[in-house]
């Protein structure tokens, strides 16, 4: 079904150690409305899709939400590499370096870890798709957020990019709402 290419979707090359920047850029890997709850929701909610255009475009953005989890981890590791015990204590990074030293854990900057319940999965195909469009505009809001915060221009790109997905991801599945089609599903074959 995949096929992984060993590489990032955008390159993640940063310089500067920073955990402060990781302790709140890590919200989008496991926080509410980060990439690792879309990914999943995607990808659980392709299965009670009964459109088959549809159930193609929740594995597309569903597989590419996995390669923004991968950039995310990238940005948090590359922030937070051989930090000395001085810059752990005083970035306010001892908490979470105590429960998983310098390792990628899914949680939100407020430190709450994920959960389960930001996949929302219903099983109804308006429900599932009104909740796809609201998820990725509370991403876009997160990833805003963060660029508001962030003045590293090697953190700036790959968020930019990010946020951008974002916006393209909400018109998709605007463009994949069953009422726009022939009233029937249009030529959506209805096979699971």
């Amino acid at each position: 079904m995949w096929k992984y290419e060993k590489k990032l979707q955008f390159p993640v090359n940063i310089k500067n150690v920073n955990p402060k920047n990781a302790q709140i850029l890590i919200t989008q890997f496991g926080g509410p409305d980060g990439e690792l709850g879309a990914s999943m929701r995607y990808l659980t909610q392709r299965y009670s899709q009964p459109f088959n255009e549809v159930k193609g475009i929740l594995t597309d953005i569903g597989t590419e939400e996995l390669a923004h989890l991968e950039m995310v981890c990238a940005m948090v590791h590359q922030l937070t590499r051989n930090l000395s015990e001085k810059e752990i204590k005083e970035s306010g990074f001892d908490k979470y370096f105590v429960d998983h030293t310098n390792g990628v854990y899914p949680q939100a900057a407020a430190g709450l870890p994920w959960r389960a319940e930001y996949i929302q999965s219903k099983g109804d195909v308006l429900a599932d798709l009104h909740e796809d469009l609201a998820a990725e505009q509370k991403a876009r809001v997160t990833y805003d957020n963060l660029i508001r915060l962030i003045d590293d221009p090697d953190i700036l790109e790959p968020l930019k990019f990010l946020r951008q997905r974002e916006i393209t991801h909400y018109q998709r599945f605007g463009e994949a709402q069953p009422t726009k089609w022939n009233g029937k599903g249009g030529a959506a074959d209805k096979t699971a």
